[in-house]
């Protein structure tokens, strides 16, 4: 049983402020997903960073995140949602401050692993405190509001991490979550009723708290990102083989302890019963993936090699994003009416010929010539996939586990885009400070958008021959 909570209405002062907290928050976390790629060129020059620094400083983030959502949501669950989003916002703050005050590699890295551990307690609470607080009348239009409003930062992020960048520093890209912590924390102690799950607090489990799945999860991606972004430098190096091994062996604990707990582990196994929610996670992994290694070398590329500034380079994606905010409900309504087969099929081979359009740019490009072409057709691929693929995972099991079957689907895409920028610098003979010389960094980024549109395509492949409209369902996993 959950504890009640104030029904509060869209149109009230506590219902506004309750959005605005929840907003904020979400633009912090979506900001830092992606601007900080944008300041790679410049922070990897004044911290004199090799290529392992700057996946690091992406990753780090990305694995704390991946690793920690389902169990920050749990948390909040158990102890307190405004609690657990409070602290997540405190501890997101101070992680920033750490990251703008970086004075070396080791010390940026540590403080977006730090970052990323807020993250993971404020992302599934910034959702959770509409949903438990709202009025069900106007829950949808709550959350509607906030994932249009939470978009809008995703787009402008970009941009204004690229003036911030070309007009005082990177650095103030981690500087100017302060204040937006400060506006969140005063509105959330002001407007932002507290609720938690009460079963889960007075039997102190709960089907999602899972401690230590949510550490055999961060060993295993963490692993087998130590053994692909020190591979280059290291070769077949001791660190690197036991780090791989690490990251196999915890795969297999994990998949072992939560097979052993049941509906109380954190990924109930039985969920994998369902051959399509399978086989829709393995579809958003390699996707993610695609998308993650693209935004990770277009922003270095077009400042290093084309020449851009940060901000043009901010610029550049803008419309990917806007294509997402306004097509996404149609390509969901699209996926409701013919099934999700089509949409997940064209997508991905729409996206994988904006890449190879991409593939072709060079020193002195026109943005709107060689960059916004390909970039769309990204974008308008994209479209067609965020959405169906969302109601298809959720479709694919029953009703009682669509919290933890959407949270492993938003792990699963995170876990994609850390694999992604971990494995393609490998693949493509990208290493040291190889990303400041043109001719090395030009030869790897034309490499791995090959690889990430061979991705897009595999993906194509896959919904085509595997997925199918999910069954209405009521009942179990299966």
């Amino acid at each position: 049983m959950t504890a009640p909570a104030p029904a509060l209405r869209t149109g009230s002062a506590a219902g506004r402020g309750t959005l605005l907290a929840a907003i904020l928050a979400s633009g912090m976390v979506f900001l830092d997903s992606t601007v900080v790629n944008v300041a790679l060129p410049r922070l990897g020059a004044e911290l004199h960073a090799t290529v392992a620094g700057l996946q690091w400083t992406v990753n780090g983030y990305l694995l704390m995140l991946a690793a920690f959502v389902l169990l920050g949501g749990a948390l909040g669950d158990r102890f307190g949602r405004r609690r657990v989003f409070l602290l997540g916002v405190v501890w997101f703050a101070v992680a920033s401050v750490l990251c703008g005050l970086a004075q070396d590699t080791g010390w940026l890295i540590a403080a977006r692993f730090l970052q990323g551990a807020g993250g993971a307690l404020l992302t599934p609470g910034s959702l959770s405190v509409l949903q438990a607080s709202f009025h069900p009348d106007d829950r949808g239009r709550a959350i509607g509001t906030w994932s249009g409003l939470s978009g809008v930062s995703t787009a402008l992020g970009p941009l204004l991490g690229g003036w911030l960048i070309d007009t005082l520093s990177w650095r103030w890209i981690f500087f100017v979550n302060l204040p937006l912590a400060v506006g969140v924390v005063l509105a959330a102690l002001r407007w932002v009723p507290e609720s938690r799950d009460e079963e889960i607090s007075r039997t102190g489990g709960g089907r999602r708290f899972d401690v230590a799945g949510a550490l055999l999860g961060a060993l295993a991606l963490g692993g087998v990102t130590y053994a692909l972004i020190d591979a280059p430098a290291r070769g077949a190096s001791p660190a690197v083989l036991v780090a791989a091994v690490l990251g196999v062996v915890a795969v297999v604990v994990f998949v072992l302890v939560e097979r052993r707990r049941g509906d109380t582990a954190m990924l109930p196994t039985g969920l994998f019963s369902s051959r399509l929610f399978s086989v829709l996670n393995v579809f958003t992994v390699v996707v993610y993936a695609a998308l993650g290694g693209f935004t990770f070398f277009l922003a270095v590329y077009l400042q290093n090699v084309v020449g851009w500034s940060a901000l043009l380079t901010g610029l550049a994606t803008v419309p990917m994003t806007v294509l997402l905010l306004v097509g996404s409900p149609r390509a969901g309504a699209l996926s409701a009416r013919i099934g999700p087969r089509l949409p997940l099929t064209v997508g991905p081979v729409i996206a994988a010929v904006g890449l190879l359009l991409l593939r072709r740019v060079g020193p002195g490009a026109s943005y709107w010539v060689d960059v916004l072409p390909g970039v769309a057709l990204f974008g308008a691929g994209l479209t067609l996939v965020v959405a169906p693929l969302t109601t298809s995972v959720l479709g694919a099991v029953s009703d009682r586990f669509a919290g933890v079957a959407s949270g492993f689907n938003n792990a699963a895409s995170r876990a994609g885009g850390l694999l992604a920028v971990a494995a393609l610098p490998l693949l493509v003979g990208l290493s040291g400070t190889g990303y400041e010389q043109k001719g090395a960094l030009a030869d790897a980024y034309r490499g791995a958008l090959a690889w990430c549109a061979g991705l897009l395509l595999a993906g194509a492949v896959l919904a085509a021959v595997l997925i199918h409209r999910p069954p209405k369902r009521s009942g179990g996993p299966a």
